[in-house]
């Protein structure tokens, strides 16, 4: 009977050996809740209760490890065992807060709204971890653009319902159509947006999910382009202008065609000014097509006699190019700014820089889109 006895133990201890083999050893540490929303669970098992809710951003401590689970517990103390998949490390973590406090004093060159609730990424690129989730409708500032090589989604659309696709597992599938020994056609590419949202949360988003604010009265203007960003130049009144203001802002805006993966940010500037002879908007300038980036700035500067508006933009002073290894973003090795100034409707060049600008033709565009793409192709 004491051999049945011992055995008997032996076999439990062996048991319990195993399970804390797959649930590991105690560890310390955080991670933080990626998924929109989800249950800790009081076990691993098909049948379990909920403890607690915890929600996107939330910092979780860790207290075990097993097979795509993790044991953790809240700042309350409540503890629950949660998928693997709906937490980021505090490496990511870490890289958003980074990302954010390199970016903290950027110049923004727009302010947006989000078409849907979205995620932001570390960096561009739909594979690329994310976490943070901003809600539809939200303002975000936007800060940088940058284009990628379309990848597929993440499980479902996260675009559409991020709330369906709380992991980020990654497909290594062969593109389906590709034929060994054909030439590779450019690929498809996204814009991405670099945003800063409301609480200081930077990232990565699809320009696609972004509409840049634009005025109503200038909107109806972009003649079938995009309107990247616009900026209030001056103010004049007109006391017969139709509504219930009589103080009209005048604009700067840039535009760019509706296409992604462009190698520049706008290819064409737009100023609009109010007539009080005809009691409507007019453009009093434009340079149409150029390779131009932001971003646009807006001052005002003393000129003989007073003050006058002033604005400047970028053009690549050269055609070489540097790629950020980390974004994969790629802009000219040199800028040349250009500077105008107001002078009632008319628009002046100004500044030291006088050269001649160069003006993109419709195949010199072509073909600047095939060399960025062949680029970005050759870095992967």
């Amino acid at each position: 009977m004491r051999a049945v006895a011992a055995l008997c133990l032996l076999l439990w201890v062996a048991a319990g050996l195993s399970g804390c083999g797959r649930f590991g050893h105690k560890q310390h540490g955080f991670v933080y809740v990626s998924a929109r929303r989800v249950y800790l669970r009081d076990r691993v098992a098909a049948v379990s209760t909920r403890v607690v809710e915890v929600f996107n951003g939330d910092k979780l401590e860790v207290l075990q490890s097993g097979r795509r689970f993790l044991k953790v517990k809240t700042a309350k103390n409540q503890a629950g065992w949660i998928y693997e998949r709906a937490v980021i490390d505090a490496k990511t973590f870490d890289a958003f807060s980074e990302l954010a406090r390199q970016h903290r004093q950027d110049p923004v060159v727009a302010t947006g709204t989000l078409r849907d609730d979205i995620y932001l990424h570390v960096t561009p690129g739909r594979q690329a971890e994310r976490f943070y989730l901003l809600a539809a409708n939200a303002k975000v500032q936007m800060l940088e653009r940058a284009s990628a090589p379309r990848e597929p989604a993440l499980g479902h659309a996260e675009a559409q319902h991020p709330a369906a696709t709380e992991g980020r597992g990654h497909s290594g599938a062969q593109t389906p159509g590709i034929v060994a020994g054909e030439p590779m056609a450019s690929p498809a590419m996204d814009d991405w947006w670099l945003v800063r949202d409301a609480q200081g949360h930077t990232g990565w988003l699809l320009g696609s999910r972004v509409d840049a604010d634009v005025p109503d009265e200038i909107g109806v203007y972009a003649e079938g382009q995009r309107i990247v960003g616009s900026y209030v130049l001056d103010k004049v009144t007109d006391p017969a202008a139709p509504g219930p203001s009589h103080d009209l802002p005048e604009y700067v805006a840039v535009l760019e065609p509706p296409k992604a993966g462009l190698p520049f940010d706008f290819d064409q500037v737009r100023v609009f000014t109010w007539s009080l002879r005809h009691h409507r908007y007019e453009t009093a300038f434009r340079l149409h097509p150029i390779e131009g980036y932001l971003p646009v700035r807006v001052s005002r500067e003393p000129v003989a006699g007073g003050s006058a508006p002033v604005f400047s933009f970028q053009i690549a002073g050269s055609d070489a190019r540097v790629t950020d290894a980390a974004t994969g973003m790629s802009r000219p090795a040199q800028m040349r700014t250009l500077r105008y100034e107001m002078d009632g409707h008319m628009v002046k060049r100004m500044g030291p820089d006088m050269a001649p600008i160069p003006l993109m033709r419709p195949e010199k565009m072509k073909t600047a889109v095939k060399k960025e793409h062949a680029h970005k192709r050759k870095k992967q």
